[in-house]
């Protein structure tokens, strides 16, 4: 059994789904009602794109109901998962996101966990039964489409580990290094280098799992066509994109990226089904 807090996101198509209401009182307080006609020894997956923290008060409304309504097995497939990227505290006053929001999902003692490509490790090993999927299938099926001969490209050091299992998983497909420079109170980056003297013309995928404002993805651009890039496509699991996307645009020929945070419609984006990805 599913229940999809969002109503279009819908990973698990070929399971049942329970029935549901929600809405917010005039105070702000959300509320669910979920329709009792299921069979409640069965186990129950939430679904859900945690895109605010009213996405997870949700899931937490969600659980006490089931558990009211004798529900005792419950799962949650979170692909997106909030402040992954907020996994270690830079300067004095600010708070380890990650683990806060790991607290709250740890406190509904769920059997399982499932999250996509994290952005490290560290949210993995913050949340109980836990399982992160990967994002190799996605990148197999990107390369499918803009040609197996693109070099694969690392933004920067932090997303070496990952990309080098996607090299493997490939075959150990060819991966171009990057790095940046960002300033840990300003956010401000720079210092984009490519360790590649001469790309002789070929198609380049940078690849990596959350896309904001995507300045790091333009700056690295910049730099590749410096290096004597082909075409530029980007592969994104997790697009936010808080900009738009005239700027990315103008120099990738393609973007792909999953629904695991919100459905988008942009002519030069390709957006996967998380379900096809599993």
């Amino acid at each position: 059994m599913v229940l999809n807090l969002d109503n279009s996101f819908n990973p698990f198509p070929t399971q049942n789904t329970i029935a549901f209401q929600s809405f917010t009182f005039s105070g702000g307080e959300p509320h669910i009602k979920i329709d009792p006609d299921f069979n409640t020894a069965e186990t129950v997956t939430i679904t859900h794109r945690l895109n605010s923290f009213d996405a997870i008060g949700m899931v937490c409304l969600a659980v006490d109901a089931l558990r009211r309504m004798g529900v005792q097995s419950i799962e949650g497939f979170f692909p997106y998962f909030p402040a992954a990227r907020q996994d270690r505290v830079m300067i004095a006053g600010e708070p380890l996101s990650v683990k806060v929001n790991a607290t709250i999902i740890n406190a509904l003692q769920l059997n399982k966990i499932t999250i996509f490509d994290s952005h490290s490790e560290v949210a993995p090993a913050l949340l109980n039964n836990c399982e992160a999927l990967t994002n190799h299938i996605f990148i197999q099926k990107v390369l499918k489409e803009i040609g197996q001969n693109t070099l694969l490209v690392a933004p920067d050091g932090g997303a070496l580990k990952k990309i080098y299992k996607v090299s493997q998983f490939l075959g150990g497909k060819e991966v171009i290094e990057c790095s940046k420079k960002r300033d840990v109170k300003s956010g401000k980056l720079s210092g984009f280098k490519v360790y590649s003297d001469d790309l002789k013309g070929q198609n380049c995928l940078i690849v990596d799992d959350i896309c904001d404002g995507g300045g790091t993805f333009l700056g690295l651009a910049e730099e590749l066509i410096k290096n004597n890039a082909g075409k530029l496509y980007l592969a994104i699991s997790h697009g936010i994109f808080n900009k738009g996307f005239d700027t990315l645009n103008a120099v990738f020929a393609k973007i792909y990226t999953t629904n695991s945070f919100q459905d988008i419609k942009e002519p030069n984006v390709i957006q996967m089904d998380i379900k096809d990805l599993m």
